[in-house]
């Protein structure tokens, strides 16, 4: 009989290409999880799994399974949040998927109201980038994502938390005016430092920048903003920084500087699967994160 932890079992070997990978997402061991995908390839009579010497693929036929298991496992994941619909939101088991561009900022301080408020929460977090959670909550395996909108996916609904203004950030230098404003053309010549690729605010910079972005200097490969913050500090370029993390990575070697009206921001807000019943989910943890921003005050 083929097992909703099979499939599980499956969903994460097709994820990572992996066994051992798979196994650590899954919480079990590799053995067992090998045992498992054995026994679902004899219930289907099928050959799902390519075994090489560092890595794994699906055969043609696991990938048609594996697409088939992940449906399957949003669709079990939607009914668990039906039978919850009748609760008042926030109780139970929660799994919240964060980007690394909002986690560090704005938990700390939304972590305590959630607590307070919502005691019985069973919060289980998983912080990644933008890409990989949509994907983890359109197979079910997440219930909600915080990210920066929109997330341009069909499957998905979104509902917006706050605005989070974008701030200039470059070394500070005697006689630089901290009543300063700029506009993204004052830039241009600028060595502009990003996150890597893949890190949906390094997209959200570049949009900033505009056309000026194809002729700008840029440094890539930075994986936090601590980093690049310590690149700005160090004289080696200017890059954006969101509001919410001015407070934690602002240094008496950085000078945040202020966009002209109207200033660019990005809108951070909570994504659920449209066929789930996570609305009001979303709805008060929203109201828990517009709390949790506005308790942390004016960074200018």
């Amino acid at each position: 009989m083929i097992t909703l932890r099979q499939l599980r079992y499956l969903a994460a070997v097709a994820e990572t290409r992996h066994f051992g990978r798979a196994a650590a997402l899954c919480h079990v061991t590799q053995p067992a999880l090998s045992m498992q995908i054995q026994e679902l390839e004899q219930s289907l009579g099928l050959h799902l799994i390519e075994r090489r010497r560092n890595a794994v693929d699906l055969t043609s036929e696991g990938r048609e399974i594996a697409r088939r298991a992940a449906a399957i496992l949003a669709s079990v994941a939607d009914l668990e949040d039906y039978a919850r619909r009748e609760k008042p939101p926030l109780v139970g088991v929660l799994r919240l998927g964060i980007i690394p561009s909002i986690a560090p900022y704005l938990l700390p301080r939304a972590l305590p109201l959630l607590h307070e408020r919502h005691p019985e929460l069973d919060l289980r977090i998983r912080e990644t980038q933008t890409a990989a959670l949509v994907e983890e909550l359109v197979r079910g395996e997440l219930d909600l994502v915080v990210a920066a909108l929109p997330l341009d996916r069909p499957e998905l609904d979104a509902l917006t938390a706050f605005e989070d203004r974008f701030l200039v950030a470059r070394q500070a230098r005697a006689g630089r005016s901290a009543d300063e404003r700029m506009t993204p053309a004052a830039l241009a010549g600028e060595h502009l430092l990003l996150l890597e690729e893949g890190h949906c605010l390094r997209d959200q910079a570049l949009s900033v920048c505009g056309a000026l972005s194809s002729d700008m200097p840029q440094a890539f490969g930075a994986s936090s903003l601590s980093t690049v913050m310590h690149l700005v500090a160090n004289g080696y370029g200017v890059t954006l920084l969101p509001e919410m993390a001015a407070r934690a990575e602002g240094t008496d070697r950085v000078q945040l500087v202020r966009f002209t009206d109207p200033e660019p921001v990005r809108t951070i807000g909570l994504a659920w699967r449209r066929s789930s019943s996570r609305r009001n989910d979303a709805a008060a943890l929203a109201k828990v994160l517009l709390d949790a921003r506005a308790g942390d005050g004016p960074h200018l």
